[in-house]
């Protein structure tokens, strides 16, 4: 996009040319709008957990900018010829339980006519001019902490083959449609100094786009990183998603390994999530507090799984 030609406005915080989770808009001296919009296929058959899911993940963009979802708009892509009115009704009860959940209202939206059902949300939050948490920031010394698991992506292609327990994807699915709102309401009370969510790029991809926005490198301890169940088995398997070959790829001569790993355990770095945890830097001395507070809040996978680093190849990613 950066061939666009746009009139410059100073209250357009953040904006196209940033690459964060979200627009913000300054309205005032003490608010400013956080402005989202994001859709998916479904990952699952049933049709109100595919709306849960999406409006999760629409919702998580403005929390990762450190705002409160207000208003949403839903957009629907679906086969209207191919099935019946009501998986479509049970698509939007599904979001409307999610942004009902968030403190936020639907108020209207958009559908066309697709051979494929597609749905999202787009999404106006709030947000203080002076409180906005970009994906840029993460200072040396600082702790990283994710608030979820990953592996979602391999466990949903994996299930297609029936290859997953129920246990497992039942865990799974309540990973995905829990809102980032309570781990993003803690944050709040400590000095994030970068966060953003970690979605389709997976937990690299996204950790890169922290590294270059910071000008920094993280290091990772990959033993560290919460995982789901059965999705390192799944990898081990043979198992892998259409998107892990991408997202190595884009991180390929910004990554390296402090050590050998076998490639089933490195792929979970770059397995697409949708609606996954908020990465989140910090100042090493408020970590072991925050994750006690995520801990007893209910976020009970929260771990810190790195560090930020001074290192002469910044921006990238070292796993360890």
């Amino acid at each position: 996009m950066s061939g666009l030609v746009q009139t410059e406005d100073a209250n357009l915080l953040v904006g196209y040319r940033d690459n964060d989770d979200a627009g913000v808009y300054q309205l005032s001296d003490d608010l400013a709008l956080v402005t989202t919009a994001d859709f998916i296929t479904p990952p699952v058959n049933d049709p109100y957990l595919f709306g849960q899911i999406a409006a999760a993940n629409a919702l998580s963009d403005i929390y990762a900018m450190g705002g409160e979802p207000k208003v949403c708009l839903n957009l629907v892509c679906f086969p209207s010829r191919k099935l019946p009115p009501k998986q479509l009704q049970q698509i939007i009860a599904g979001a409307l339980s999610k942004i009902t959940e968030a403190g936020a209202v639907l108020a209207g939206g958009h559908s066309v006519e697709d051979d494929e059902p597609k749905f999202g949300l787009s999404v106006i939050g709030l947000v203080h001019p002076r409180r906005i948490w970009r994906n840029g920031g993460a200072q040396p010394g600082d702790a990283l902490i994710l608030t979820k698991p990953v592996g979602s992506g391999v466990l949903f292609n994996a299930n297609l083959k029936k290859w997953v327990s129920a246990a497992a994807m039942q865990t799974c699915i309540a990973t995905l449609i829990h809102l980032n709102r309570t781990a993003a309401e803690i944050m709040k009370r400590y000095a994030i100094h970068a966060a953003t969510d970690v979605t389709g790029f997976g937990l690299g991809g996204h950790a890169l786009e922290m590294a270059k926005a910071s000008q920094a490198t993280l290091c990772l301890t990959l033993a560290d990183v919460p995982v789901l169940d059965e999705a390192g088995a799944m990898y081990r398997k043979g198992m892998s998603t259409g998107v892990n070959r991408a997202n190595e790829k884009l991180l390929a001569d910004h990554l390296r390994f402090a050590r050998d790993y076998p490639d089933w355990q490195r792929q979970l770095l770059f397995d697409p999530q949708t609606s996954g945890g908020l990465l989140a830097a910090l100042p090493a001395d408020q970590a072991t507090d925050l994750l006690a507070a995520l801990h007893q809040a209910g976020v009970s996978a929260a771990a810190q799984i790195g560090e930020v680093v001074v290192d002469a190849d910044s921006p990238g990613i070292i796993v360890a």
